[in-house]
């Protein structure tokens, strides 16, 4: 791949003034063969493979950072979920090897590893079951690793059981990590679509049909786009806005794919997909809220903010596609709310509200992201949050997910801190009109019939 002279200028311009960066390198690893009659083993072989495979991406990342002069945020590894490895032994209680994998990515240098997760879309094996019980322990007991379970397809439907079961342990980790403002459950998403090859914390799992291994990056940028459009006259149409972000979109991406083919190279290891998400910071200039403001909203949540929303995720998905071959992941614009220093503005302004979080996510990646309600909101409520997320992805047959974290003591107008890329977050009022009848019902809400596609 070949940079022009001034495709370098102007991205050093972008690295220095307005926050581009890759914002994650993640390597996958499979643990298929990890298997063993006894979680002891299981997580010895775990921790020894982590260690063998894991051991280079810290050290070329920074190689690459380095020549390139390109922030590489976060090194993070993926792994075969756990309930699929552990199944195996006879044990119940899973979180030994929560614990090996903390250990090893805490010597490895990694900022997250994600996996400890479970496919159960169309109902539970033994192993699924014990993995979802150890959740609570697993999470609140460590520091690096994150859970993800997926609970509904467009082929399958929504596994209401699932739900209801993610409910009441999202509302325990959080009271387990009462005095972080219940940032364990910043660290678990609920999906529905969720994709084998997301590189994005906290629901990257490396998916049963992956290689061995894989190098899959996540791009960033929300402050470039940003520029642009700013730039752009007020009388400028939409559809010169549009052409501006798939420009910047296509630059962007191009220098994701730069390092993920060399960090693919120099580790020896197959270059996966690049996720063309515009993944946004808690720091000033770094937000898709302000994006949509300068597409001209007063503020993000207010009417229009969904269409301007729309434009910007697909003007971003066709700019990108046209700078990589291999796009996978979430690829779109994130909103997640306490990493979005333009969405904790709306938020605690009132111009943004879960309702309209909930609508947005029709037209963006993933769903409700870091949100903060008050830490008394009922698990029946959580779940029924949940099953709305869930039905916008099954229905749309796109990935959508629920990160959502009742704050131990808080209420709404409180807030919570969870600092660096997590950053802070108003707790957001949630309706106080009763859903536990709804909750409880449980079974399966079969797909739709547009699942039918074969």
């Amino acid at each position: 791949m070949n940079f022009t002279r001034d495709e370098i200028i102007e991205t050093i311009r972008m690295v220095q003034a307005e926050q581009l960066d890759i914002r994650t390198v993640t390597l996958g690893i499979s643990f298929r063969d990890c298997a063993g009659p006894s979680i002891s083993c299981v997580a010895d072989k775990i921790y020894d493979k982590l260690m063998e495979k894991g051991s280079e991406l810290v050290p070329v990342a920074l190689e690459l950072e380095k020549e390139f002069g390109i922030p590489i945020v976060n090194k993070r590894i993926s792994v075969t979920p756990i309930a699929l490895v552990a199944e195996s032994c006879k044990e119940s209680d899973y979180t030994p090897i929560a614990f090996a994998m903390d250990r090893a990515a805490k010597e490895l240098g990694i900022d997250f590893i994600g996996g400890f997760s479970a496919l159960v879309q169309k109902g539970f094996t033994r192993g699924d079951m014990n993995l979802l019980n150890c959740i609570p322990e697993a999470l609140s007991g460590t520091e690096r690793v994150c859970s993800s379970v997926n609970v509904a397809t467009s082929k399958a439907g929504i596994n209401m059981d699932a739900v209801r079961a993610m409910g009441s342990i999202i509302k325990e980790v959080a009271q387990l990590t009462e005095k972080q403002d219940g940032i364990g459950a910043a660290k678990l998403v609920v999906f529905a679509n969720a994709p084998d090859d997301n590189p994005f914390m906290a629901g990257a799992f490396h998916g049963p049909g992956e290689p061995e291994t894989a190098i899959n990056v996540g791009i960033s940028g929300p402050g470039v786009v940003n520029t642009v459009v700013s730039n752009l006259s007020k009388e400028a149409d939409l559809g010169e806005v549009s052409e501006v972000i798939k420009r910047m979109a296509f630059k962007i991406t191009r220098v994701g794919e730069l390092i993920g083919r060399e960090a693919s190279r120099r580790l020896g290891v197959p270059f996966g997909i690049i996720d063309l998400s515009l993944a946004p910071t808690p720091a000033v200039g770094d937000s898709i809220a302000n994006i949509l403001e300068a597409i001209g909203l007063e503020r993000c949540g207010a009417p229009g903010t969904t269409a301007a929303l729309a434009l910007l995720n697909d003007a971003v998905k066709k700019g990108g596609a046209m700078a990589t071959s291999y796009v996978g992941g979430l690829s779109g614009a994130f909103i997640p709310v306490s990493e979005d220093a333009g969405m904790i503005r709306a938020a605690a302004d009132g111009a943004l509200t879960i309702e309209k979080l909930e609508a947005m996510t029709c037209v963006c990646s993933v769903g409700l992201d870091m949100i903060a309600i008050p830490g008394d909101t009922s698990a029946e409520t959580i779940t029924a949050i949940i099953a709305d997320e869930m039905a916008i992805g099954v229905m749309n047959k796109k990935t959508t997910a629920v990160r959502i974290i009742p704050a131990p003591g808080k209420k709404a107008g409180d807030f919570v801190e969870f600092g660096g890329l997590l950053g802070r977050a108003p707790v957001m009022p949630v309706s106080s009109f009763d859903s536990s009848v709804f909750a409880q019902r449980g079974g399966q809400i079969p797909p739709p019939i547009q699942s039918l596609t074969n």
